[in-house]
């Protein structure tokens, strides 16, 4: 049975700034734990923590800049570019530039806080 998704609902984001985080499908807006969906807004300056997730990470920029660290390399994804971060490869993503960002996350399986594994965890 098909099922629309109304509006998101608004999840806290860990980082050293404001970010928005509008989850569409996932383990809290549509009860979903297969897979989540979020549309994230972070500002200039924004970066969390790094992290190594049980959760495939799939992202699409659509404006601005995202930077994306990993153990190996330093990525600057810019729009209508796109990443994939495999479950349990260390990762730190932040918006250094002057717009910050907006872009789409995919997480496979949803995304779960206790699944992140932050590095102040």
């Amino acid at each position: 049975m098909a099922t629309k998704i109304k509006q998101p609902t608004i999840i806290k984001a860990a980082g050293n700034k404001p970010k928005l985080i509008e989850e569409f499908i996932g383990r809290v807006n549509s009860n979903t734990s297969s897979i989540s969906l979020a549309r994230m807004t972070s500002p200039e300056g924004w970066e969390e923590p790094g992290q190594r997730p049980e959760f495939d990470e799939f992202t699409v920029v659509l404006r601005g800049m995202l930077r994306v660290r990993t153990e190996t390399q330093d990525f600057e994804i810019s729009s209508e570019e796109a990443i994939m971060v495999n479950k349990g490869e260390w990762v730190q993503y932040s918006t250094p530039g002057e717009e910050g960002a907006e872009y789409i996350a995919v997480c496979l399986p949803a995304f779960r806080p206790e699944t992140v594994h932050r590095d102040e965890d």
